[in-house]
């Protein structure tokens, strides 16, 4: 089982990814984490990699790639993997679809997480983080006892830049124009998945369950 997650940030598909990878005992892979972990093991993509992500530039397709193709080249991708991150553009989907192909493999399904703009602002734009020790907070679905103020350490918390509601809308709009030409490719192949990601993540789950139902990955007992 092959899986590609797609949504916009504050969709609750990295949520859904770990939830997958546990019951179906597959990797999630995430392409910032593998970036990071193949860095610091010293792999000469990884050491590429990194002389761009330290420098805050974007990562050239062409190494992105590598760096996805040795990695599910790992023996725990052998039954399948989730990828989350990745492909974030067409020649990515088109390297990849490559990559599978000549090792007898495919996309299974590819899901796309989506919500309202709305929503996505308010679950973003209340996100409070701690200022000392990092912990993460949110004014209306995990507030602290006391307001403004870290349970664990007794921290500052505060907004982050980014999560501003005017911040929070630019990176929308940016996510779903770099994604729609990925979408529009996987449509064409005929394995896009539409999935309503408001609910709550055990009714998401559930869904995601059925769509996923009777793949060659055996849930684990």
């Amino acid at each position: 089982m092959i899986l590609v997650l797609m949504g916009p940030p504050g969709s609750g598909k990295g949520t859904q990814g770990a939830r997958i990878s546990e019951v179906y005992g597959i990797p999630r892979i995430s392409t910032g984490d593998t970036l990071r972990e193949m860095a610091a093991a010293g792999t000469p993509l990884g050491l590429e990699a990194k002389k761009y992500s330290s420098q805050g530039l974007l990562v050239p397709d062409e190494i992105v790639v590598g760096l996805i193709k040795e990695r599910i080249q790992a023996d725990d991708c052998r039954k399948g993997f989730i990828l989350d991150g990745f492909p974030r553009t067409v020649p990515q989907a088109e390297a990849l679809d490559a990559m599978l192909q000549a090792a007898g493999r495919e996309v299974n399904k590819v899901l796309n997480f989506e919500v309202d703009e709305e929503e996505l602002v308010l679950r973003l734009s209340g996100r409070r983080v701690c200022t000392q020790c990092g912990a993460t907070y949110h004014v209306k679905f995990m507030p602290p006892k006391v307001e403004g103020v870290c349970d664990a350490c007794g921290g500052r918390l505060e907004q982050r830049a980014d999560d501003a509601p005017e911040s929070v809308r630019r990176r929308l709009v940016e996510y779903v124009q770099k994604t729609a030409p990925v979408l529009d490719y996987y449509r064409q192949k005929g394995n896009l998945e539409q999935v309503d990601a408001t609910p709550d993540p055990d009714t998401i789950f559930a869904r995601v369950r059925e769509l996923i139902q009777g793949m060659s990955a055996v849930p684990v007992q």
